[in-house]
């Protein structure tokens, strides 16, 4: 079954169910912030695709369903880099929109704290630097991809078939969803910016016919290029 094969009925409750996982991915991640709060985010993320796989499949869905395609054969697979080009292009308008429109109106990164507190020891520490990758590329580029695009986007999509405006909906949410993620370690410019790039991303995932493997590939790049940079003392 391909994405654009699954087209289940509507379901007016499909935004309260997509509330239900937010609110069990945030209220998770406050209880793992008690005992580690650097790691609190992909672990409640990770408990929260375990929870939501479960739910799925009871439901009779799977994560195919959801942007995780198959792709069969190695010309499928290579396909992949040119279709990164899509959200690479989204993402660069969206990060130029906030540095370039929002920095005249006062919404620029004014307080690293958060940032320096949760990554501050991966500059020059090697051991730290391939930890972080190891999480950016399970937790962030697949662990992300697959709840705030794949799995959100694709449930509002679908789930308010009949309703006006249901796409932009269905993009917009999951991404003040994720923005408001970012919130409690990079603040309001965090919030928006991090929320910019999710309209890009859902915005892609849309155009692509949900296949999340580019924006997975392209998110995972810009995230190691930014560790690495963290490593090197130049973020």
């Amino acid at each position: 079954m391909t994405p654009t094969e699954y087209s289940p009925p509507a379901n007016r409750w499909v935004v309260l169910e997509v509330l239900c996982f937010a609110a069990l991915a945030f209220g998770s991640r406050l209880a793992f912030a008690e005992v580690a709060w650097a790691y609190s985010g992909p672990l409640s993320l990770l408990l929260t695709l375990i929870v939501l796989s479960f739910y799925m499949r009871a439901r009779g869905l799977g994560w195919r369903e959801m942007g995780l395609i198959h792709l069969p054969g190695w010309k499928a697979k290579a396909l992949v880099i040119p279709k990164a080009l899509l959200p690479f292009a989204l993402f660069a308008v969206a990060v130029s929109l906030m540095i370039f429109v929002g920095e005249p109106l006062g919404v620029t990164r004014s307080d690293t704290a958060g940032v320096e507190a949760r990554w501050g020891n991966v500059e020059g520490n090697l051991g730290m630097l391939l930890l972080w990758l190891g999480i950016v590329w399970t937790s962030a580029a697949f662990g992300e991809e697959m709840f705030f695009r794949g799995y959100m986007v694709t449930r509002l999509a679908d789930g308010l078939t009949g309703v006006p405006g249901r796409l932009f909906i269905a993009v917009l949410v999951p991404a003040l969803i994720f923005g408001y993620g970012h919130f409690y370690y990079q603040g309001l410019f965090g919030l928006l910016m991090t929320a910019m790039i999710a309209i890009a991303f859902g915005t892609a995932f849309l155009l692509l016919k949900r296949n999340l493997w580019p924006l997975v590939l392209v998110h995972g790049v810009i995230d190691t290029i930014n560790f690495v940079a963290l490593y090197l003392g130049e973020a």
